[in-house]
């Protein structure tokens, strides 16, 4: 069983890593962003509250992300394992997942940051723009997201350092070699335990 955190900035190919990890360890993964994007496009009351935080580039608040993470966790495919693929992105939601995680018993055995220069995530999220048309993806957006990912993520990214849970891997480079990258770290995590 591999319950996990990919930790990472806008652009960092989270969600890409995300989908390869979760094939290759059979486990599930669980992107905040995409759930908030299915709400909004389906435009239920959680989808038009998160837009209005998502459209300017801020977190969705604490009390509607930490609902619908406390959810999805419940849900039966989670009971082998799980990748959570932007959250927690404050203190205060390590802090409630280690809630979560502690009334089952549980706690996180893998927790991976995927590392990147900013102007390369700048331009690789413009070019993304381009190909999705994905009206969060502006330059001012994107530099104000990565402007918070620096200011309220590097303290999460602090705490699990602090743990000694947390492991970093370089996310430049072609897709498969990063993933590579990423297997080999959770592997020497799962051997060291």
């Amino acid at each position: 069983m591999t319950r996990m955190l990919l930790i990472g900035p806008p652009g960092s190919g989270k969600g890409t890593q995300a989908e390869r990890i979760s094939d290759r360890l059979g486990i599930v993964a669980i992107s905040t962003g995409d759930i908030f994007r299915y709400n909004v496009k389906e435009q239920t009351p959680l989808g038009v509250e998160a837009k209005k935080y998502m459209d300017a580039g801020d977190f969705v608040p604490d009390s509607v992300t930490n609902k619908m993470v406390r959810d999805r966790l419940t849900e039966d495919d989670t009971a082998s394992g799980f990748l959570l693929d932007g959250y927690p992105r404050t203190v205060a939601q390590v802090e409630y997942l280690d809630g979560i995680l502690a009334e089952k018993g549980q706690s996180l055995d893998v927790v991976l940051q995927l590392t990147a220069d900013d102007d390369e995530l700048v331009a690789r999220l413009l070019g993304r723009a381009k190909e999705t048309g994905r009206s969060d993806d502006t330059e001012d957006v994107i530099r104000h997201r990565l402007e918070l990912y620096h200011t309220q993520t590097e303290a999460v990214v602090s705490q699990y350092a602090d743990r000694g849970t947390l492991t970093k891997v370089d996310g430049i480079g072609a897709i498969d070699e990063v993933t590579e990258r990423v297997l080999a770290a959770i592997e020497s995590v799962k051997s060291a335990s």
